[in-house]
């Protein structure tokens, strides 16, 4: 009996050494966090994670995709970033009112991202911007350009150049005539090949991209209704070349620090849009990556290093 006691006065104290103690009162500040506020009566969901009081990173996603792009970067920032990457509406898990509800228009993203970060209480923060996440994060920085800290820019374009390409033409036909016919012949880019084409298009390695991109994606666009929401989009992304100069001010005006990582074989936003930054902005970190359009899908951890060292230099971390 005293053995038996022994061995388990022994095996109790071998539990309690390798177990770690928790009081549940310290919250894990690199943990991600899945939350939902209102909007003018929307629902809209953003990742968030890292300490509050940390330099802030506004993550703006691209399309046809949602802030489920920056699953794997959010973690690699959130030691010492607060990292916020909401869902746009008709996007991820933000609410998706129909057209007839809601006006979709790269003007409207901005507004609604512009009150989140307003709402959770972002003063200050740097911005990655990607595809969409352009337009509605430019539209941001001209309008409050003391917030904005620093840019880090992936495939996302301010300027002309890169936007004349093959694939843009019947998207620049559809803004100077809104028709069915018109709008019907983008439609494929909203099919399972025309998503599974943007992530893997210019990849070194298909077999290194996830079909769960894909796979959150697809089932949302194929939500009844989305379709129009994103043709809705594809109109309202006409209205963006003509704030490029405006865009391009704030650049010479405000000369934010900037990174550019790029991948250069991307279909839709190609290198070519990536260079004109250079002649505006002074102060310019400059990287072309060997991949597509998603680039941190197969350059995500070279990226979450760069993006590091370039925020420990301008926002003093």
């Amino acid at each position: 009996m005293k053995t038996k006691l022994l061995c388990r006065l022994a095996f109790a104290a071998l539990a309690a050494i390798a177990t770690p103690v928790s009081s549940g009162s310290e919250p894990n500040p690199s943990q991600v966090l899945h939350r939902t506020v209102k909007i003018d009566g929307l629902d809209i969901f953003y990742r968030e994670a890292g300490p509050r009081e940390a330099p802030a990173v506004l993550l703006l996603h691209g399309f046809p995709t949602s802030s489920h792009m920056f699953r794997n970067l959010i973690p690699a920032l959130a030691d010492k970033y607060h990292v916020v990457a909401p869902d746009y509406p008709g996007y991820g898990y933000s609410s998706a009112p129909s057209v007839a509800e809601f006006d979709y228009t790269f003007d409207n993203l901005a507004n609604v991202v512009e009150k989140l970060t307003e709402q959770i209480g972002l003063k200050e923060y740097s911005i990655y911007l990607m595809d969409y996440g352009a337009p509605v994060g430019f539209r941001l920085a001209a309008k409050h350009p003391g917030r904005v800290r620093t840019l880090i820019i992936q495939n996302g374009n301010a300027y002309e150049e890169g936007i004349d390409n093959d694939f843009w033409k019947p998207v620049r036909a559809y803004w100077k005539e809104r028709s069915e016919e018109n709008g019907d012949k983008l439609r494929p880019l909203l099919t399972i090949d025309g998503t599974k084409w943007q992530y893997t298009t210019g990849v070194r390695n298909p077999e290194a991209i996830s079909p769960d991109t894909w796979g959150h994606v697809q089932p949302l666009l194929d939500r009844p209704g989305n379709q129009e929401i994103q043709l809705a989009l594809f109109h309202s992304y006409g209205s963006n070349p003509p704030l490029y100069p405006k865009w391009q001010e704030y650049f010479r005006k405000h000369q934010p620090p900037t990174l550019i990582v790029w991948g250069k074989n991307d279909q839709i936003f190609p290198a070519a849009g990536a260079h004109p930054y250079k002649r505006d902005l002074k102060n310019v970190d400059f990287h072309l990556f060997d991949t597509g359009h998603f680039a941190l899908e197969e350059d995500g951890a070279e990226i979450a290093r760069l993006i590091r060292g370039f925020l420990d230099k301008h926002t003093g971390k």
